[in-house]
């Protein structure tokens, strides 16, 4: 084992230092990362869901530096516009955007056309929207928002754009999850949970726990050639997310929060370095694969019978065909 897979081990473990400004301070240094400003990114479209705040900003920012196309996916039409003319110029591609809810389906796929419409190709998808909330909501299908717009969303959004995918292989989706994932195992019978056992921590880790899932199954769905995908967790970063719905946590870890941009780092480097092209369906943190599973009942939970069931499910609940035979 080389040195360098030793220190990432030795701060990986205990959790806290992995997750943390440290972790990423270590690894930029151990694995001589390549620097956000090496990368050029002319004539790519990109676009980005949750782009108004926080990691989908921060990443947003960072694209339209390196001269990508990026299209900015906002609910909020007046926030979705302040960023995109705060981001105008500050590289040589274009800052579009896009309104859509990925909660409410309809809208998603109105999101779908506005998108089809607009690009012949898509060079990278990149599935960033959804927040912690402590109430239950319901979308306007009446689903369950966190699993609304964490995990349906994406997945008929991701189908209804493959062939704009396609037509830009290697292409890229990437899906921002979390490490609180880890603390949940894989339910499909309770992913959506109801007004009387409602706990939004868990709710957004179940969630979580479903995007990494299906981020394995697209992998495997898709041929590798045209589509890669990939799911990444951030660590613990100092987002607005974080100070509405996590105060108290964001209190006792204060300053070794991570920046937007620390967190973000690993969504931008999978959205542009060409190794992130030679692997499909995994999970990174700080620019390396990570396990989905650190503890015994979530992997024993992790059945190919449950994970058929996932997949069924959103076939089911999104309405659309099954996109594994396109």
């Amino acid at each position: 084992m080389r040195w360098q897979d030793l220190v990432d081990r030795a701060i990986e473990l205990p959790v806290a230092p992995s997750y943390t400004r440290l972790g990423s301070a270590v690894r930029r240094r151990i694995d001589h990362w390549t620097a956000p400003t090496d990368y050029d990114l002319h004539g790519r479209t990109v676009v980005v869901t949750g782009a108004t705040s926080g990691l989908g900003r921060s990443l947003a920012c960072t694209l339209a530096e390196r001269h990508a196309d990026v299209v900015l996916v906002g609910r909020d039409p007046t926030r979705t516009e302040t960023v995109r003319a705060e981001l105008d110029g500050i590289g040589e591609g274009t800052v579009t955007a896009a309104l859509a809810d990925m909660g409410d389906l309809d809208a998603v796929r109105s999101l779908a056309d506005v998108l089809r419409r607009d690009h012949d190709r898509i060079d990278v998808l990149v599935h960033n929207a959804g927040a912690l909330t402590a109430d239950r909501r319901v979308s306007p299908q009446g689903i369950e928002l966190t699993v609304a717009s964490q995990v349906l969303g994406p997945f008929l959004l991701t189908a209804l754009l493959l062939d704009r995918l396609r037509a830009s292989a290697v292409s890229r989706v990437i899906t921002v999850s979390s490490g609180g994932m880890y603390s949940q195992p894989l339910r499909i019978g309770s992913l959506e949970m109801g007004p009387d056992d409602y706990d939004g921590t868990t709710a957004y880790a179940r969630a979580k726990r479903a995007q990494v899932t299906l981020n394995e199954l697209w992998g495997a769905a898709v041929d590798p050639a045209e589509v890669v995908f990939h799911a990444m967790h951030p660590g613990w970063a100092d987002t607005p997310g974080v100070r509405e719905s996590l105060p108290t946590f964001r209190k006792i870890v204060g300053p070794a929060l991570r920046t937007p941009e620390e967190g973000a780092d690993t969504a931008f480097w999978l959205a542009t370095d060409d190794a992130a092209a030679g692997s499909t369906g995994r999970f990174w943190h700080d620019r390396r694969v990570r396990p989905i599973h650190l503890l015994p009942k979530t992997r024993r939970s992790d059945t190919p019978a449950r994970r058929a069931d996932l997949w069924r499910w959103c076939v089911e609940r999104t309405g659309i065909e099954d996109p594994r035979g396109t």
